[in-house]
């Protein structure tokens, strides 16, 4: 098991009511049917700030493309941000293409938490993710469904630091592929944003009740609501990265299909990230 440290929480015995609660329940999501690390590992990356709709038919497309992590590594990173766009957040198709690279280098994937975490861009969720779905080792992930759950069921804002001992705490021994995937389940269609409290098998453990203030909100790794993305600089830099996926375009005309007052600093911002090249007078993926 992936420890960072004892603490004892209201959901460290009831992994047997999340469990029989849980894998009945469970969502038929592509990605569950698998076990291969880098199939896992471009779920994971996608479903980073994007919905479960979204992301399955360009996971399908993805690997459908790119069916190893070697595939990836083979080609132009611009290749990987045009099978990339409509899902945002461009620097995730980055540092996935890094990871391609790396992995690569390497040979294999790294099995431990220390050799995951070392990958271009995975973080502590992503690499138990990885461990836990890929190769079924005891790891708890805290995604922000999962987070939501036990800041409600502790009835306490939580620090990234106590809700991941909690988690570690919690996970039942040689259940992880499981148990992870029942309590995100949980949170994603029972302890949403607004709860189903009646619905819930922690009604018995839980503190809060769906009564006062959410203690969710507010508690590390639960997202918050996004700002408006009409005239956003997301938007901007969208339209930049739609208009590159067709070929180069001239500086000079990155004003007109940005359509935004800080047009210029947002593409010195993409060329520092590697996103996007600059030269000649023209702009092109990399």
């Amino acid at each position: 098991m992936v420890t960072s440290g004892g603490e004892a929480g209201a959901l460290t015995q009831s992994g047997p009511a999340v469990l029989s609660w849980g894998l009945p329940r469970l969502r038929d999501l592509p990605w569950r049917h698998t076990r291969d690390p880098w199939a896992v590992l471009v779920s994971e990356v996608m479903l980073q700030q994007t919905q479960v709709p979204r992301v399955i038919p360009k996971w399908q497309a993805f690997l459908e493309e790119f069916p190893t992590a070697a595939a990836c590594a083979a080609v132009p990173l611009g290749d990987v941000l045009r099978l990339w766009h409509g899902l945002g957040y461009p620097r995730r198709a980055r540092n996935l293409h890094a990871t391609a690279v790396e992995v690569t280098r390497l040979g294999a994937f790294p099995r431990d938490l220390a050799g995951l975490l070392a990958l271009p861009g995975v973080g502590q969720y992503t690499a138990r993710a990885v461990m836990a779905f890929a190769f079924e080792a005891d790891a708890a992930v805290v995604d922000t469904n999962i987070a939501r759950v036990y800041a409600r069921v502790e009835g306490r804002s939580l620090t990234a630091t106590q809700v991941q001992r909690l988690a570690d705490a919690a996970a039942p021994p040689d259940t992880s592929w499981a148990w992870n995937q029942c309590l995100m389940d949980l949170g994603a269609t029972v302890c949403r944003p607004t709860p189903l409290c009646t619905m819930c098998p922690l009604q018995t453990v839980c503190a809060w009740h769906g009564e006062g203030d959410d203690p969710a909100v507010g508690s590390a790794g639960v997202s918050r609501a996004q700002g408006r993305f009409e005239g956003s600089e997301r938007q901007a830099r969208g339209r930049l990265m739609k208009a590159l996926n067709h070929g180069s375009l001239r500086c000079d005309d990155v004003s007109s299909v940005m359509v935004h007052g800080s047009a210029v600093r947002l593409v010195d911002a993409l060329v520092d990230e590697g996103l996007v090249v600059r030269e000649s007078g023209y702009l092109r993926l990399p």
